[in-house]
Protein backbone atom coordinates (compact mmCIF):
# COMPACT_ATOMS: atom_id res chain seq x y z
CA UNK A 1 0.00 0.00 0.00
CA UNK A 2 1.58 3.35 -0.98
CA UNK A 3 1.15 5.82 1.90
CA UNK A 4 2.26 8.65 -0.26
CA UNK A 5 -1.29 9.01 -1.71
CA UNK A 6 -4.33 10.13 0.17
CA UNK A 7 -6.63 6.95 -0.21
CA UNK A 8 -3.98 4.93 1.65
CA UNK A 9 -3.72 7.41 4.57
CA UNK A 10 -7.53 7.28 4.69
CA UNK A 11 -7.72 3.79 4.72
CA UNK A 12 -5.45 3.53 7.25
CA UNK A 13 -6.94 6.03 9.58
CA UNK A 14 -10.37 4.23 8.73
CA UNK A 15 -8.92 0.97 9.96
CA UNK A 16 -7.28 2.44 13.37
CA UNK A 17 -10.72 4.36 13.86
CA UNK A 18 -12.33 0.62 13.69
CA UNK A 19 -9.81 -0.43 16.01
CA UNK A 20 -11.24 2.02 18.26
CA UNK A 21 -14.57 1.56 17.72
CA UNK A 22 -13.84 -2.47 18.76
CA UNK A 23 -12.10 -1.50 21.59
CA UNK A 24 -14.95 1.31 22.34
CA UNK A 25 -17.22 -1.58 22.35
CA UNK A 26 -15.78 -3.35 25.68
CA UNK A 27 -14.46 -0.15 27.61
CA UNK A 28 -17.71 2.46 27.13
CA UNK A 29 -15.98 5.78 26.71
CA UNK A 30 -16.66 5.95 23.16
CA UNK A 31 -19.68 4.81 20.82
CA UNK A 32 -17.93 1.65 19.41
CA UNK A 33 -20.12 0.86 16.49
CA UNK A 34 -20.93 4.14 15.69
CA UNK A 35 -17.63 4.95 15.38
CA UNK A 36 -16.93 1.43 13.30
CA UNK A 37 -19.88 2.84 11.17
CA UNK A 38 -19.03 6.13 10.27
CA UNK A 39 -15.19 4.90 9.68
CA UNK A 40 -16.63 2.94 6.89
CA UNK A 41 -18.70 5.62 5.51
CA UNK A 42 -15.67 7.59 5.73
CA UNK A 43 -13.76 5.12 3.35
CA UNK A 44 -16.64 4.97 1.10
CA UNK A 45 -17.09 8.38 0.69
CA UNK A 46 -13.32 9.63 0.42
CA UNK A 47 -11.07 6.44 -0.84
CA UNK A 48 -11.89 5.87 -4.95
CA UNK A 49 -12.55 2.14 -4.50
CA UNK A 50 -14.90 1.50 -7.14
CA UNK A 51 -18.72 0.73 -6.70
CA UNK A 52 -17.70 -1.89 -4.47
CA UNK A 53 -17.20 0.52 -1.50
CA UNK A 54 -21.08 1.22 -1.66
CA UNK A 55 -21.66 -2.61 -0.69
CA UNK A 56 -19.64 -2.69 1.89
CA UNK A 57 -21.13 0.32 2.99
CA UNK A 58 -24.67 -0.65 2.58
CA UNK A 59 -23.64 -4.20 4.29
CA UNK A 60 -21.90 -2.46 7.31
CA UNK A 61 -24.85 -0.46 7.79
CA UNK A 62 -27.34 -2.83 7.69
CA UNK A 63 -24.61 -5.04 10.56
CA UNK A 64 -24.62 -1.93 12.90
CA UNK A 65 -28.42 -1.22 12.64
CA UNK A 66 -28.90 -4.54 13.55
CA UNK A 67 -26.71 -5.09 16.31
CA UNK A 68 -27.85 -1.51 17.45
CA UNK A 69 -31.66 -3.22 17.46
CA UNK A 70 -30.35 -6.65 19.19
CA UNK A 71 -28.24 -5.39 21.88
CA UNK A 72 -31.00 -3.53 23.56
CA UNK A 73 -34.03 -5.91 22.30
CA UNK A 74 -32.52 -9.12 23.37
CA UNK A 75 -30.99 -8.20 26.88
CA UNK A 76 -33.96 -5.89 27.46
CA UNK A 77 -36.31 -8.63 26.84
CA UNK A 78 -34.21 -11.24 29.29
CA UNK A 79 -35.03 -8.40 31.71
CA UNK A 80 -38.82 -8.06 31.53
CA UNK A 81 -39.35 -12.11 31.30
CA UNK A 82 -37.58 -12.09 34.86
CA UNK A 83 -39.67 -9.66 36.23
CA UNK A 84 -37.37 -6.54 36.41
CA UNK A 85 -39.82 -3.89 36.05
CA UNK A 86 -39.45 -0.45 33.84
CA UNK A 87 -38.99 1.58 36.83
CA UNK A 88 -36.10 -0.02 38.04
CA UNK A 89 -34.33 -0.41 34.31
CA UNK A 90 -35.01 3.34 34.71
CA UNK A 91 -32.89 3.94 38.03
CA UNK A 92 -30.67 1.89 36.93
CA UNK A 93 -30.06 3.96 33.46
CA UNK A 94 -29.52 7.32 35.93
CA UNK A 95 -27.38 5.88 38.13
CA UNK A 96 -25.11 4.50 35.31
CA UNK A 97 -25.61 7.65 33.67
CA UNK A 98 -24.21 9.58 36.86
CA UNK A 99 -21.76 6.71 37.77
CA UNK A 100 -20.22 7.19 33.79
CA UNK A 101 -18.84 10.50 34.64
CA UNK A 102 -17.96 9.97 38.51
CA UNK A 103 -16.10 6.56 38.08
CA UNK A 104 -13.96 6.66 34.35
CA UNK A 105 -14.34 3.67 32.18
CA UNK A 106 -16.50 1.16 34.34
CA UNK A 107 -18.98 3.79 36.10
CA UNK A 108 -21.62 3.21 33.20
CA UNK A 109 -21.50 -0.92 34.06
CA UNK A 110 -21.13 0.32 38.05
CA UNK A 111 -23.84 2.73 38.29
CA UNK A 112 -26.44 1.21 36.67
CA UNK A 113 -26.08 -2.43 38.66
CA UNK A 114 -25.78 0.03 41.90
CA UNK A 115 -29.40 1.75 40.66
CA UNK A 116 -31.34 -1.61 39.40
CA UNK A 117 -30.08 -2.88 42.71
CA UNK A 118 -31.00 0.13 45.05
CA UNK A 119 -34.56 0.17 43.16
CA UNK A 120 -35.01 -4.04 43.53
CA UNK A 121 -34.29 -3.76 47.40
CA UNK A 122 -36.50 -0.97 47.79
CA UNK A 123 -39.33 -2.82 46.19
CA UNK A 124 -38.65 -6.05 47.30
CA UNK A 125 -37.67 -5.16 50.93
CA UNK A 126 -34.19 -7.07 51.02
CA UNK A 127 -30.99 -7.20 49.75
CA UNK A 128 -31.42 -10.90 49.23
CA UNK A 129 -34.87 -10.51 47.20
CA UNK A 130 -32.84 -7.93 45.38
CA UNK A 131 -29.95 -9.70 44.10
CA UNK A 132 -31.34 -12.23 41.90
CA UNK A 133 -32.78 -9.48 39.82
CA UNK A 134 -29.28 -7.42 39.78
CA UNK A 135 -27.45 -11.10 38.72
CA UNK A 136 -30.40 -11.10 35.77
CA UNK A 137 -29.36 -7.20 34.76
CA UNK A 138 -25.62 -8.15 34.97
CA UNK A 139 -26.00 -11.40 32.58
CA UNK A 140 -28.13 -8.39 30.23
CA UNK A 141 -25.21 -6.21 30.59
CA UNK A 142 -22.78 -8.67 29.07
CA UNK A 143 -24.96 -10.17 26.98
CA UNK A 144 -25.59 -6.55 25.49
CA UNK A 145 -21.82 -5.98 25.19
CA UNK A 146 -21.33 -9.42 23.44
CA UNK A 147 -23.80 -8.41 21.10
CA UNK A 148 -22.16 -5.03 20.01
CA UNK A 149 -18.41 -6.46 19.95
CA UNK A 150 -19.64 -9.47 17.27
CA UNK A 151 -21.55 -6.23 15.39
CA UNK A 152 -18.27 -4.50 15.62
CA UNK A 153 -16.00 -7.30 14.88
CA UNK A 154 -18.69 -8.43 12.05
CA UNK A 155 -18.12 -4.86 10.71
CA UNK A 156 -13.94 -4.70 10.82
CA UNK A 157 -14.32 -8.35 8.44
CA UNK A 158 -16.43 -6.63 6.05
CA UNK A 159 -14.54 -3.71 6.00
CA UNK A 160 -11.24 -5.60 5.22
CA UNK A 161 -13.01 -8.10 2.83
CA UNK A 162 -14.19 -5.10 1.08
CA UNK A 163 -10.88 -3.79 1.39
CA UNK A 164 -9.11 -6.78 0.00
CA UNK A 165 -11.47 -7.00 -3.12
CA UNK A 166 -12.04 -4.03 -4.20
Amino acid sequence: MDLTNSDGIITVLCGLAILVGIVGVIVPVLPGLLLCWVAVLAWAVLVDAGWGRWLVLAVVTAVALAGTVVKYAWPGRNLKRTGVPNRSLITGGLLGLVGFFVIPVVGLFIGFLLGLWLAERIRLGGWKQAWPSTRNALKAVGLSILIELAAGLTIGTVWVVGLLTT
